[in-house]
């Protein structure tokens, strides 16, 4: 098999398509090595004294892990005096983070949630780093509003997943392919290209806990898929659900799936609990390249044009015939309650 690194990638993409120009692989190889050091302080675990929490809380409410923090640190550190990026920022921080004026500024905007699944920390699940680039609107400055664009416009996202191996998923734009941490020789190779999702599918990924608190839409699907061979369907599905969303995702790219963490009525006035630029953008970015679908349960979701840096969003991803059928499932009853 004739190795292909991360850099050699990235080369070939610009000669053959002229879509990852020198800033944008300088990000890509910064973001990629930044993610081997949080690899490292995952795969030591209670060995370098990270595991448990921080006692602090980041902008959601929700209490931060040790290692939530040393990630968001990492990169932070790795891209700021690179010149490559003018801000960035992440799920971990109240809003964005400048380039400091001492460093060159760059004309990308990069968005991440550090740690993906931090939950799953201290019981040894897999977990996981999602980022997302947009390009900076040409004019002086960076503020909030110029990280407010709808995820069409991402000219690259990924994720690493720290699990058995850890690996790197990137899309810039044209089609995905996965990369695996050589952990001897500290280098990320080229082990999948053009990355496909059937179509059609029998496992969902949903926290069947909250099933009370479902829209009426979202129990038709699941109560549909729970009746099996002998239901509408005509086919039994399983249910697999890892509440890490990096790794829910990583399934579904590798073997099909649908992933849902729809809108439920324990907090009616948020229209999610996933982050729409940390999370739901990346991760439908690279869906869709891989010939997934992604929406809102209305709305694809790149084409939502956020608000605000923290907003949320319902999230349906995945084998597209499966996505398709939720979203319908959606408008069917919104038109129904129209009449």
């Amino acid at each position: 098999m004739k190795i292909i690194s991360l850099t050699q990638y990235l080369v070939e993409q610009q000669r053959q398509h002229g879509n990852i120009p020198g800033q944008l692989r300088l990000l890509i190889e910064v973001v990629a090595r930044a993610c081997k050091r949080i690899s490292i302080s995952v795969n030591k675990g209670a060995l370098g004294g990270v595991l448990g929490s921080a006692q602090t809380e980041n902008v959601q409410g929700e209490v931060q892990k040790k290692l939530d923090i040393i990630s968001n640190e990492v990169l932070i550190e790795a891209n700021e005096w690179g010149g490559h990026l003018a801000a960035l920022a992440s799920e971990e921080m109240d809003t964005i983070h400048l380039v400091p004026n001492r460093y060159p500024q760059g004309e990308y905007l990069l968005m991440y949630d550090p740690l993906d699944g931090s939950s799953n920390i201290d019981v040894n699940v897999s977990i996981g780093t999602i980022f997302s680039v947009l390009k900076k609107a040409d004019h002086e400055g960076v503020s909030e509003r110029d990280f407010l664009q709808p995820g069409a416009q991402q000219v690259a996202a990924g994720y690493c997943v720290y699990g058995p191996q850890t690996m790197l998923v990137l899309t810039v734009g044209d089609g995905v392919a996965m990369f695996t941490l050589d952990r001897e020789q500290g280098s990320w190779t080229l082990t999948q290209e053009n990355v496909r999702i059937p179509e059609d599918t029998r496992e969902f990924a949903i926290n069947m806990s909250n099933m009370r608190h479902w829209d009426a839409p979202v129990k038709r699907y699941i109560d549909e898929c729970l009746a099996g061979a002998e239901g509408p369907r005509g086919k039994d599905f399983n249910m697999r659900w890892i509440a890490s969303m990096v790794a829910d995702v990583h399934r579904i790219l590798t073997r099909g799936g649908v992933f849902m963490y729809p809108w439920d009525k324990r907090e009616p006035q948020k229209p999610g609990k996933l982050r729409l630029m940390y999370e739901a953008n990346p991760m439908g970015f690279l869906v869709e390249q891989a010939g997934g679908a992604a929406t809102n349960g209305r709305e694809r979701i790149l084409d939502i044009v956020p608000s605000k840096l923290h907003e949320r969003v319902s999230v349906i991803l995945g084998s597209k015939n499966e996505v398709e059928r939720v979203t319908r499932y959606h408008l069917e009853a919104t038109e129904e309650a129209s009449k």
